[in-house]
């Protein structure tokens, strides 16, 4: 997918509240799922969505530890160890106690997603950070916790067989603020699962690989 990071017209800032919304929503959906469908897949994923849920948790902390340094690496990731629990299933270092049950799952989701948001909240707006996409600032990693949070949900909510659109203005803002070269006038969340490879968009086909860019914006 190429797509440039060009400065596009006036947008609003993707906050840590947004952030804690996204997050607040997903779990609040999630809390519907029967106990029984966690082993099943999520969506066109081949993870359960048990280790979905997993990667997301994953995914918000981690971004929550590439600012947590006092100088945050520029130059790679904060070195914990991945691992995955079985071929095929996602490198976290983020795990939940599957004896607990989809409680306890939803927990560590929620803590994870907490840390992020207090990371975003207190970073100091020039901080830059690695990521594998390119260096960002706080603003970024907030914009990159709501995309991994709302897609994920998508995909667990397929697996799970729950009914998920999130806020059009939330959308609106991660697609302004990563993915600026999206087609204009179409509608937001089909924009967003179109911009990370779920759906087709009309006039646009499927994509088969896909980027945002997290580089910071004036």
């Amino acid at each position: 997918m190429s797509q440039s990071a060009e400065a596009g017209p006036p947008r609003s800032p993707v906050t840590a509240d947004d952030l804690d919304q996204a997050v607040q929503l997903a779990i609040g959906i999630l809390r519907e799922a029967p106990s029984q469908a966690w082993d099943g897949k999520a969506g066109s994923l081949e993870w359960d969505c048990w280790e979905t849920v997993e990667h997301l948790s994953d995914d918000l902390f981690s971004y929550a530890a590439q600012l947590g340094p006092r100088t945050p690496p520029l130059d790679g990731v904060v070195p914990f160890a991945w691992a995955s629990r079985r071929p095929g299933g996602p490198p976290n270092a983020i795990h939940a106690d599957r004896t607990v049950g989809p409680a306890g799952l939803l927990q560590v989701l929620e803590a994870s997603g907490a840390l992020l948001v207090a990371m975003v909240r207190t970073t100091p707006s020039q901080v830059r950070a690695h990521h594998v996409f390119g260096a960002s600032d706080p603003e970024g990693f907030a914009a990159m916790g709501i995309v991994e949070t709302l897609v994920h949900t998508h995909d667990l909510a397929e697996g799970l067989g729950l009914a998920w659109t999130p806020p059009t203005d939330l959308c609106s803002r991660v697609l302004a603020r990563l993915f600026s070269n999206t087609p204009e006038g179409t509608d937001p969340w089909l924009t967003l699962l179109w911009a990370t490879g779920r759906a087709e968009l009309p006039g646009h086909p499927r994509l088969t690989t896909w980027r945002w860019y997290g580089a910071p914006r004036s």
